[in-house]
């Protein structure tokens, strides 16, 4: 057992300990402590600066969330009267504590040194600024910075919370502990240098995309010979070649992605997610984020952006720095956000909501400010904070509570699942992230695409996990293969904290399951985009990651929303409770397929055969499903060939229905949109 998987163990045995299901809602749990199980799992830093200034939002207990509970999940059930009759802000106003009583939270956050910033437009939480000394003082704790698998994080070590009776009135406080928000976009990288494939500058009114991408990333099977500076060992492999030309990206442009999703047949019938608006949460924005969209849109023959269909909004304030967002590369989730939602849905108004920082709490109030000024009903969150098992209860239920109130409303809150599958972590519960696995959020997980060589024009689509096995390293055959491991692939698994669902009564386990659908992630089989750098406009192939899986999922809702004629609310009740989540679901591959390489090292002691599945090895991680192609290269003189496995997501696996690597499947076309707009009825 690896030390991650040790780790894993502890973990659920902290969160179980501290964890018991119950209490006044239907979703969270109840803890004896919100000190965060996962600080047991961090190097402690020591204590957080005093000094630094910090927003938190403090929610209330409402007056009686059981039956708020009930009356949301009614609103998602074709038997009630209510359903799909969405809550206003006067509805939500109804299960507000008293006014007494938010008064009463107020004055106590200001008695130590607290500035009240707002309270929402249905008196559900208040947020305040202050310094972390101010905020430690008022909650009887003490905050210190962790580190957790690289990332840092702030945390209390002691229980959180008001003196005396207020404290009674608090359900959860958000930015106590707080995680760092991180896109989650990632470029195709050449396996011999480590770096990107080039940026094309742009002509000056160049018409359509310039040369650099294919979708012809798979080559008719062929045997390799290899043979390194000396006459032994040698190898011979044979099986499907990845990469036609090394100097090609493996992207779909958006003409190219329309075939693939079964789109044309949906402009063709119509829609196109005209009268809906797409909310992009991004942090901070970027001074040429409209240039470089419309520059896309311009490529690609797409609606341009103007006054009537797009706008940005700062519920925080501008930013001091207006290149805050490059210097913290969410120019690049922002571009590749817009392109790829408005290539789904190119009738569709879209909003970017940016904040002023990259706190979770930042993040939160975004979704509610979207919320309270019903901005739009399709909300898309390319980003994660961290994982399930790091987050403590009051991080938790923070997002919870915001997403629940999203979900009233109608709108569907769709954030992306992760980029590293697993997390190292392993089975049994695989490593969801925080917080596409509140069960108010909508999971989007990621597919490779993958031209058919058995049927031309046609594609095969897998789940996004690619994973490398070095067959020759500069120019030495390696004797055995040497495994390079996961590059990346799509996140997802059981929650250690939330409860499952009624609404995933029929999925295995016990806890909340992610992903619940599925879309294009890989980078390999990518996606561009077009972003300013300096003064020049550059597009940029292989961009992927579950950030691009998710606006293309949250283009096909808006488009579902336009065919129903009013909003669907929360897609992942929604999927679940069609026959196989209504998506094209995502089967195996086989790793007894002809096409899957294999090969015979040859060295001194003799001949070593090696099958498709020897080759990964531990890799396999008991999946069996996968695709495997050969990738050879001359990378700065040096030769490296790649055993390039597609489908091998750690160990979330593909099965029939649904799975935590591609959730229900994919939408694909008409018959995608039909099923959810009839299920709305």
């Amino acid at each position: 057992m690896t030390i991650q998987r040790v780790l894993r163990v502890l973990a659920i045995a902290s969160v179980t300990a501290l964890c018991a299901v119950g209490g006044s809602s239907t979703y969270a749990q109840v803890a004896p402590t919100n000190v965060p199980a996962g600080i047991q799992l961090s190097k402690d830093l020591g204590r957080a600066d005093p000094s630094t200034e910090i927003n938190i939002t403090v929610h209330l207990k409402l007056s009686d969330k059981a039956a708020f509970d009930k009356a949301v999940d009614a609103l998602y059930d074709p038997a009630s009267p209510t359903f799909h009759k969405w809550m206003t802000n006067a509805d939500l106003q109804k299960y507000a504590p008293a006014e007494g009583q938010r008064d009463i939270v107020r004055r106590e956050l200001e008695k130590y040194g607290l500035t009240i910033v707002s309270t929402d437009a249905f008196g559900f939480s208040i947020r305040a600024h202050g310094t972390i000394s101010n905020v430690e003082s008022a909650f009887n704790t003490e905050i210190h910075k962790f580190e957790y698998n690289g990332r840092v994080f702030r945390a209390n070590i002691h229980k959180a919370r008001l003196s005396g009776e207020v404290g009674d009135y608090v359900s959860s406080v958000a930015g106590v502990e707080s995680h760092q928000v991180r896109p989650l976009s990632v470029r195709a990288i050449n396996p011999g240098t480590q770096k990107p494939f080039p940026s094309v500058p742009l002509r000056a009114n160049a018409s359509g995309f310039p040369a650099g991408s294919t979708t012809e990333c798979l080559s008719a099977p062929a045997t390799y010979t290899l043979q390194g500076s000396t006459p032994l060992p040698s190898g011979v492999y044979s099986g499907t070649g990845y990469s036609i030309d090394s100097s090609l990206a493996c992207d779909y442009l958006p003409s190219q992605l329309w075939t693939v999703f079964g789109l044309d047949e949906v402009f063709a019938s119509g829609y196109n997610g005209a009268g809906q608006t797409i909310v992009l949460v991004e942090g901070y924005g970027y001074p040429t984020l409209e240039a470089d969209a419309n520059e896309f849109y311009r490529l690609a023959s797409l609606p341009l952006l103007n006054s009537s269909n797009f706008r940005i909004v700062y519920p925080e304030g501008k930013p001091a720095e207006p290149n805050a967002g490059i210097l913290t590369g969410w120019n690049i989730e922002i571009a590749l956000d817009m392109d790829s939602s408005h290539s789904v849905a190119p009738g569709a108004k879209i909003v970017v909501v940016a904040t002023n920082g990259e706190d979770n709490e930042d993040f939160q109030h975004s979704i509610l400010y979207v919320a309270e000024n019903d901005l739009g009903k399709t909300v898309s969150n390319s980003y994660e904070e961290d994982l399930d098992l790091v987050a403590g209860p009051d991080e938790q239920i923070s997002w919870d509570d915001t997403l629940e109130v999203a979900t009233a409303k109608g709108i569907s809150v769709n954030f992306s699942s992760g980029d590293d599958g697993d997390n190292g972590l392993g089975n049994p519960l695989g490593a969801p992230g925080v917080p596409s696995d509140a069960p108010h959020a909508t999971s989007v997980g990621g597919t490779s695409i993958l031209n058919d060589l058995s049927n031309p024009g046609s594609t095969i689509t897998t789940s996004w996990g690619d994973t490398w096995v070095y067959l020759e390293s500069a120019g030495v055959v390696n004797d055995p293969p040497a495994p390079y491991g996961l590059v990346f692939g799509g996140g997802g698994g059981e929650s250690v904290y939330w409860p499952k669902p009624s609404w995933q009564k029929s999925l295995p386990g016990t806890g909340r399951e992610t992903p619940d659908v599925s879309a294009l992630a890989d980078p390999y089989t990518g996606f561009p985009i077009v972003v300013t750098s300096g003064t020049t406009q550059y597009v940029e192939y292989g961009w992927g990651g579950t950030s691009l899986a998710c606006p293309i999922f949250s283009g096909f809702w808006a488009i579902a929303n336009e065919k129903a004629g009013h909003p669907l609310g929360q897609a992942a009740r929604l999927l679940a409770a069609l026959p196989y989540g209504g998506v094209q679901d995502v089967l195996p591959t086989t790793d007894s397929s002809a096409n899957n390489v294999s090969g015979t090292i040859k060295a001194g002691s003799g001949s070593t055969k090696y099958t498709a599945s020897e080759i990964f090895g531990s890799s396999l991680e008991g999946n069996k499903g996968f695709t495997s192609t050969i990738w050879p290269a001359d990378f700065g003189g040096a030769t490296y060939v790649l055993d390039f496995g597609f489908g091998l997501d750690s160990s979330l696996t593909v099965r029939h229905g649904w799975d935590n690597a591609t959730g229900w499947g994919t939408p694909h076309g008409l018959a995608f949109i039909d099923a959810v707009a009839a299920a709305g009825k």
